[in-house]
């Protein structure tokens, strides 16, 4: 674990320029997180709150503290720390984290919405970018349809995960697939840009400008709809443990942190 602090450590020293706008789109919505104040900008985030377990059996309690999240040189801070605190069911938990919404400030229909981001890894560590439907209450979930732009399990940490569920696949059955970085490299080890392409059609996932994973309506499970013609909104969060990456052990360093050094949604330009 070790390795994963010095990579954190020298990668925001030696943070480059940001990226330009691609080429095809405009710039709708983003935040780079330079703003003065050490909480997140809540014209554009709410930051969800309580320990249920979150449909996952996830151990961590959510707050809005600044141990737990923070805008902090030119990053928001994401950090699970290992401390017992009450969540809403009034049962304690062993750790803290936080998540973060757009939904109520923004959401979107189609688009490229991408994040620049370094991971963090270890047993039982399990940050995540994701996009849900902005009607869940309405139709519930999977309808409502969620995609996965990253999600990381921290014992596999040269690997994330992009995925798409909605009504008949979703769960284990939502049809995903991983990338893995090539030479034995850890997301820890810097900053990398996750992206989807999101159309009426299509929607493929990125990983530092290169195309790993599509899906279209043709590939869905005979006879499930493609339910992903209706706004969405953005989430970010860092869990601890849950059926998918297990609970912490031995190796589990904390606090972890989640460094999100951009959110940005563009449209497409219009064709000439």
């Amino acid at each position: 674990m070790w390795a994963c602090w010095l990579a954190v450590f020298a990668a925001v020293i030696g943070l480059g320029a940001a990226d330009a706008v691609p080429t095809g789109w405009r710039l709708v919505w983003a935040d780079e997180f330079d703003g003065p104040g050490s909480a997140p900008d809540g014209s554009k985030w709410t930051v969800e709150t309580g320990g249920n377990g979150w449909g996952n059996n996830e151990l961590q309690t959510y707050t809005a503290r600044t141990n737990n999240v923070r805008v902090e040189a030119g990053h928001l801070v994401i950090e699970a720390r290992r401390e017992t605190l009450a969540g809403e069911d009034g049962r304690s938990r062993e750790f803290t984290s936080a998540r973060l919404k757009t939904l109520g400030h923004a959401e979107w229909t189609h688009g490229r919405i991408e994040a620049r981001m370094q991971l963090p890894c270890g047993q039982g560590i399990w940050p995540a970018f994701w996009m849900l439907g902005s009607n869940p209450k309405a139709v519930g979930w999977p309808r409502c349809g969620e995609i996965d732009i990253m999600e990381h399990i921290g014992r596999e940490p040269g690997t994330i995960h992009g995925t798409l569920h909605g009504p008949g696949y979703s769960a284990a059955k939502g049809i995903g697939k991983p990338f893995v970085l090539p030479n034995g490299k850890a997301f820890a080890d810097g900053f990398h840009v996750f992206a989807v392409d999101w159309d009426a059609e299509r929607i493929r996932w990125f990983v530092d400008g290169s195309a790993y994973h599509e899906v279209t309506p043709e590939r869905l499970p005979s006879g499930k709809p493609w339910v992903f013609d209706a706004p969405q909104f953005v989430l970010l969060n860092l869990a601890v443990g849950g059926h998918w990456p297990g609970v912490p052990d031995g190796t589990t360093e904390f606090p972890q942190r989640l460094l999100v050094d951009y959110v940005r949604v563009y449209a497409r330009e219009p064709k000439s």
